[in-house]
């Protein structure tokens, strides 16, 4: 890909990103298993909670709208999806998620060429949020469920730099440098995705400093436990191409972990990634 296309695409997203609606696809199957659990007359707002938890565009949505003046005169910012939902309403849930679903239902089938990557990276989105939780839970006073949804939008830049990608020929024939741009750009896409979305600001810096090298010896932020999540995802789940660049190295993270604690988080991390999953099948 040229350096004009390059700057294309990247003038491309600034037009979007600039304007008052922001749409993309990331995993349709999800979406729709929401707006069937909204049909079951018994459906509480944790289980609720858990299925949007899994879909980072619709968890964004409903989290944004319990963020508005309308429905927080207060001015509290909430970030965990399960009070945004109790704020809003299971009523407003539906309508968000069927407005998700068909934006998604119009996209889908553009992202068929990046449909590997695409559960490549959804598989690493689920693990990093699942132990973003874990080490939430166990090691630090930030919120779980806070940090859950760092964890599943850490990377929706790159979900975001997929979808306007598929308007470029030149980068859908040159895998290579789709993936360089990815790599260079999604931290950045990120940041201003969100905050066109209104997430607040802790959030932002944290999804923009995540790949951020640092030496972390205590997890105390948000920011910590998303930078070390990511890290020990990209062990077994990371999403880049090893055809095109080196593994991402988690080695300097045994000044965190000895053996049998990183086993323990580990272990920890599979059931409630394997929770998670058993909600998406219901």
């Amino acid at each position: 890909m040229s350096n004009e296309d390059c700057f294309r695409i990247l003038e491309d997203i600034a037009r979007d990103l600039s304007g008052e609606v922001v749409s993309f696809p990331t995993f349709l199957d999800i979406t729709f298993q929401v707006r069937t659990a909204l049909r079951k007359p018994d459906l509480t707002i944790e289980h609720l909670g858990r299925l949007i938890s899994a879909e980072p565009l619709m968890s964004t949505k409903i989290i944004r709208l319990a963020n508005s003046v309308a429905m927080n005169p207060s001015g509290r910012a909430i970030v965990d999806v399960n009070s945004a939902i109790a704020r809003v309403g299971m009523e407003v849930v539906r309508s968000v998620s069927f407005a998700v679903a068909m934006e998604q239902l119009l996209s889908s089938k553009k992202m068929a060429p990046f449909e590997v990557l695409s559960k490549r990276l959804w598989e690493h989105t689920m693990q990093v949020a699942a132990l973003s939780r874990v080490l939430a839970r166990r090691l630090t006073k930030v919120s779980p469920d806070e940090a859950m949804f760092a964890g599943l939008v850490h990377d929706l830049g790159v979900f975001y730099l997929l979808s306007r990608a598929v308007n470029f020929p030149a980068l859908v024939d040159e895998p290579a440098e789709l993936h360089e741009l990815l790599v260079q750009w999604h931290d950045s896409i990120g940041h201003a995705l969100l905050a066109a979305m209104g997430m607040p600001e802790e959030l932002l810096l944290v999804v923009q400093e995540h790949e951020q090298d640092r030496t972390i010896v205590t997890l105390k932020t948000l920011g910590d436990v998303l930078f070390v999540a990511n890290k020990l995802a990209n062990v077994q789940h990371g999403w880049r191409d090893s055809l095109f660049c080196e593994p991402l190295d988690p080695a300097r993270l045994s000044e965190l972990f000895d053996a049998e604690a990183l086993q323990a988080v580990l272990a920890e991390s599979t059931e409630d990634l394997a929770s998670l999953k058993s909600a998406l099948s219901t």
